[in-house]
């Protein structure tokens, strides 16, 4: 090549790499041939995915299993003809990027501004410094947020839909946006960024084969790990409060645990946990378990386990988790203790199973076999259930009814996992494809989410009935419920109940369950916890964190219950257990498992808890079930007296909060 004179020009010869160090040369090549791997990854990826969609898998969902495409088209269509609506969400727009771009300049020459849009507060996508220190992604960040309001704003306010239809668009539309978040995205994520020039691309090569290793454990279906599954042995780590099962059925297994003291409350209780999670949630570690802390305080504790279905049971109703499950829990602690009542506990929709039998023994003359009822973020009524109505329409029943035929007759685990996580999928979703795919990490142990990723199976028959019943329908509330031929009359109940509610319960929200506490005809003692569906429950009172909040009235709306209420800081455990006390009679020497007509079947936890889902056709853990077999050491000391009732920890006034349908629970 000749320049103009016709000399040769030797600097357009240069080769770019020919002056970077040798360092820097290794460093190019191990990016490269970290990339070329992760390129080979991409196409196994691809060709696996594709031979699943070819093979047209009946357990696979479908692409749109909402059919929610005629929503959208009503919605949209109806945004079409309200230019009112529209012209406001544009200028708003308009004006937002206009400030956006005015201020990211400021900030460029003249230094830190006042951001045109903030994220909502608990948003941890935006955690890294370098959303908020970086002028240009915190520009992204922001140009990201006012998308996302001008979106929502649309779908918000738009008039003369349907409020079921517009409130299932509203769910969707923010799934999608929240797919679409930078965060989520390698070339936007500054901490992928980082990482990728840290490790020189092994990040994304490690990446792709953790998704190539979750789809193959899901037979083509992402299956999402959340934590190390093997880092705890249930039974050894978690599940760990000493106790027998005493009684089994096809079922239920039936626990009675240990004595801690040296006298017990008379009358035992007897907690229904709910059969779509394992029942460990409320035993999770020794800092934290309520059972082992419900011992300590001089109860005589049973809790069932619900089987983790096969196929075999997929005719199994809820009418059979009754007479089969609680009902049969009631006569074995009767055969146990010589008590012919008990004080029971249902938790979700345990709880509105133990509703359902109140009333059910109501109506058949036998309501003194329960003496008082608890309820733990449980529903009884159901016309403000929150977002799970989304999954209840006609459409996504059909859904479910077919990925269970496909399935033998039940529901997998990773369904109900998937619908939960969708709740929170900024949390339980895209915060672990960004740090197993994107980051290229592995998720770390942790108790609460490997209990979340130890999910159960549903009978086909159950499930069904419930989310018609129940969810759809609402048939408990309205009295229009039948079992075994009897009408079920929540009005007709005159047990005394406690109803717990948590103030951020996005499963349960509180005036869902205020509803419910209004149905019942006897004694009511509502109280809110501070926290969402699982730390509002358990929340051991040696953590001392958060608050509850009592009222002895039960006015006609949460809202005026909350205008009298009492704020208390820390657990509400003691306010209950004070309640159960003035139900559980005199004290009594403390019961062993096996002292009674039953004897001791296995040690806690039993067999069924051990039962995992995700393995191959529903076989046991057989790792965890030797390890659980085996003795536990028993406390060398001398059990203590029954605990006192510490002191309550002076009120203030309630300071009124509306729940939040996406705060984390826990």
């Amino acid at each position: 090549m000749t320049n103009g004179s016709g000399s040769d020009d030797n600097s357009q010869l240069t080769h770019p790499w020919a002056n970077l160090t040798a360092a820097e040369l290794d460093a190019l090549d191990t990016v490269s041939r970290n990339l070329m791997q992760a390129s080979l990854h991409s196409q196994k990826l691809m060709s696996n995915v594709m031979q699943k969609a070819l093979d047209g898998e009946a357990v696979m969902p479908q692409a749109d299993p909402f059919h929610s495409a005629p929503e959208f088209k009503e919605v949209w269509q109806h945004i079409a003809t309200q230019p009112d609506l529209m012209m406001k969400a544009q200028a708003e727009l308009a004006k937002g990027y206009l400030d956006l771009w005015t201020n990211t300049t400021k900030r460029v020459f003249d230094g830190p501004v006042e951001p045109t849009i903030k994220p909502e507060p608990g948003d941890k996508r935006w955690r890294s410094e370098d959303w908020t220190k970086n002028p240009v992604f915190d520009a992204i960040k922001q140009s990201y947020l006012m998308n996302q309001h001008f979106m929502m704003g649309l779908v918000q306010g738009v008039e003369g839909v349907d409020e079921r239809t517009k409130r299932k668009v509203e769910f969707l539309t923010k799934q999608m946006t929240d797919a679409l978040s930078p965060t989520n995205f390698a070339l936007t994520n500054p901490d992928v960024l980082r990482e990728t020039m840290r490790t020189h691309g092994a990040n994304l090569t490690q990446g792709l084969e953790n998704l190539v290793e979750d789809l193959e454990a899901g037979d083509g279906r992402l299956a999402l790990r959340q934590t190390d599954t093997d880092g705890f042995r249930v039974g050894v780590d978690l599940a760990s409060t000493p106790g027998k099962v005493v009684f089994q059925n096809e079922i239920i297994e039936l626990i009675q645990y240990a004595p801690t003291t040296e006298t017990v409350k008379a009358r035992p209780l007897l907690i229904a946990p709910p059969w779509i999670n394992k029942f460990y949630i409320l035993d999770l570690r020794e800092k934290n378990s309520m059972i082992r802390w419900l011992t300590k305080q001089g109860f005589t504790v049973f809790l069932i386990s619900w089987v983790n279905p096969g196929k075999e049971l997929k005719d199994k109703t809820f009418e059979d988790y009754m007479h089969q499950g609680l009902l049969a829990a009631i006569d074995a602690v009767e055969a146990a203790t010589g008590e012919t009542s008990v004080n029971a506990v249902g938790y979700c929709v345990g709880g509105t199973l133990l509703a359902s039998t109140l009333a059910w023994l109501q109506a058949n003359g036998q309501p003194e076999r329960i003496a008082s009822a608890t309820f733990f973020a449980a529903q009884t009524d159901f016309e403000l259930a929150g977002e799970l109505l989304l999954f209840v329409d006609d459409v996504w029943i059909e859904e479910i009814e077919r990925l269970m035929d496909a399935q033998g007759g039940v529901l997998d685990g990773r369904t109900m996992a998937d619908t939960f996580n969708l709740l929170r999928s900024n949390d339980l979703v895209w915060s672990f494809v960004v740090n197993n795919y994107l980051l290229g990490r592995q998720p770390q142990a942790f108790d609460l989410l490997f209990w979340n990723a130890d999910q159960t199976r549903m009978p086909k028959a159950l499930h069904l009935w419930y989310l018609k019943n129940m969810y759809r329908d609402n048939k408990l509330a309205k009295g229009e419920l039948e079992l075994g031929g009897v009408r079920l009359s929540l009005g007709d109940i005159k047990t005394p109940v406690y109803m717990q509610a948590s103030r951020d319960d996005h499963i349960a929200p509180y005036p869902s369950v205020y509803r419910g506490a209004k149905l019942f005809g006897g004694p009511v003692r509502y109280m809110m916890a501070g926290s969402g569906h699982i730390a509002g429950v358990i929340n051991h009172p040696d953590a001392h964190k958060y608050q509850h909040w009592t009222n002895d009235a039960l006015p006609d709306t949460v809202e005026t219950w909350l205008d009298g209420a009492t704020e208390t800081p820390g657990s509400w455990w003691l306010d209950w257990r004070d309640w159960l006390y003035e139900r559980s009679g005199e004290d009594v020497p403390a019961r062993q498992p096996g002292d009674g007509k039953l004897k001791v079947i296995r040690e806690a936890p039993g067999e069924n808890v051990l039962v995992r889902s995700d393995a191959k056709d529903g076989m046991k853990a057989e790792a965890q079930a030797e390890a659980a077999a085996k003795p536990k050491p028993q406390p060398k000391t001398k059990p203590a007296a029954k605990a006192k009732p510490a002191a309550k920890a002076p009120a203030k006034k309630p300071v009124k909060r509306r729940a939040k349908a996406h705060t984390p629970s826990s």
